[in-house]
């Protein structure tokens, strides 16, 4: 799958060459947030149309989402970042004749302004788009003229999927609310049947304000690059290393454990998944540490047992298996010492019975 930020294309459709000079896109477009089965319903509408014509298949997407930019304070929690987006549309595509190609709009005043028709401009004569697959409630354009029909008309071939947004699951229709509202009650399973996978995060390890080691539960601290994450509490998460490409790194474990500290090197606990280490993780806003000021700041911070490393700067896959409590607010740093040590101890009793 190829990935393209919108702003690295040329201003004038003669400038040219990379898409023009393709066979032509069947293309969707949305926020895709989480891409659960419902979004694939559509995606595979998608590369159905592509294949019976003969043609590409891409998917745009935006950065930030449109909600995000117009009111960050107010907008829904991210299920997925841009990270997450990138790994999850390339696992998508490595089934049969899947996603060849994810434009990722830069969704800023320059954009935001342009017009329905000069938006359609660009996808003809930019982006080599051919036909559209679009949810019926979708509208663009800073006029919000542009629809299905509007496309249409400007001789696009456009299927609209009325039934995408009406798929359900036990009678409940599935949506990207739906499910953040699921993980902020720690329904991992029923978040899980919705988007056809596990709930995951990916983000880069960064120095934080190192509490966790003065409390004798080192951890590391995943950025979580959105303004604010769909979950919060106590979990039991298997963790796997990824490349600068969003492979998982085989052995990486191992890898990492052979230049631990100190010479020390200790294995910790093996994930569920291939590959995989099993961690404790907190993700909140930390209220036994943080003042009142600081409550927006996010934090997912986790704590390898029996494993010591240096981890900075390595992206690590998160993927969340099983849901302890929320976050509870301490009094002092001894009784939050004695709580995490309590939830070690309950979420390595819950990874035992999984062998």
């Amino acid at each position: 799958m190829n990935i393209t930020f919108l702003k690295q294309l040329p201003a004038k459709a003669d400038d040219v060459s990379n898409f023009n000079d393709s066979k032509g896109f069947v293309l969707t477009i949305g926020n895709f947030d989480g891409l659960h089965l419902g979004h694939q319903a559509m995606l595979k509408q998608t590369i159905e149309l592509a294949t019976a014509n003969n043609l590409a298949t891409a998917v745009m997407v935006f950065e930030p989402m449109p909600k995000e930019y117009f009111s960050p304070k107010t907008a829904p929690a991210r299920l997925m970042n841009l990270a997450e987006t990138k790994f999850v549309f390339s696992r998508f595509s490595h089934i049969d004749k899947g996603v060849d190609q994810l434009f990722v709009v830069d969704f800023d005043e320059a954009f935001r302004s342009l017009s329905a028709h000069e938006f359609a401009d660009m996808l003809e004569n930019q982006l080599n788009v051919k036909a559209v697959v679009l949810g019926d409630d979708f509208r663009f354009g800073h006029d919000r003229a542009g629809n299905s029909e509007f496309l249409k008309q400007y001789g696009f071939f456009v299927e609209s999927l009325s039934t995408v947004k009406d798929i359900k699951q036990n009678h409940e229709r599935i949506s990207s609310t739906r499910i953040r509202t699921l993980l902020a009650k720690g329904d991992l399973d029923k978040a899980s049947e919705l988007l056809g996978r596990d709930y995951e995060m990916i983000g880069e390890v960064q120095h934080g304000d190192k509490i966790g080691r003065t409390l004798d539960f080192p951890t590391a601290n995943v950025a979580l690059n959105r303004i604010q994450p769909a979950l919060h509490g106590v979990f039991a998460v298997d963790v796997q290393i990824l490349d600068e490409f969003g492979h998982v790194v085989e052995n990486g474990w191992e890898q990492v454990g052979e230049s631990s500290i100190n010479g020390e090197q200790k294995v910790g606990i093996r994930g569920l998944a291939p590959n995989s280490l099993f961690g404790t993780a907190n993700i909140g806003i930390r209220p036994a540490v943080n003042d009142l000021v600081d409550r927006l700041d996010w934090r997912l911070e986790v704590h390898f047992p029996e494993f010591k490393a240096d981890l900075y700067g390595k992206i690590l896959k998160v993927r969340f298996l099983y849901y302890l409590h929320g976050e509870r607010k301490y009094d002092g740093l001894e009784a939050l010492k004695a709580g995490i040590k309590q939830d070690v101890i309950d979420l390595l009793a819950w990874r035992k019975e999984q062998s």
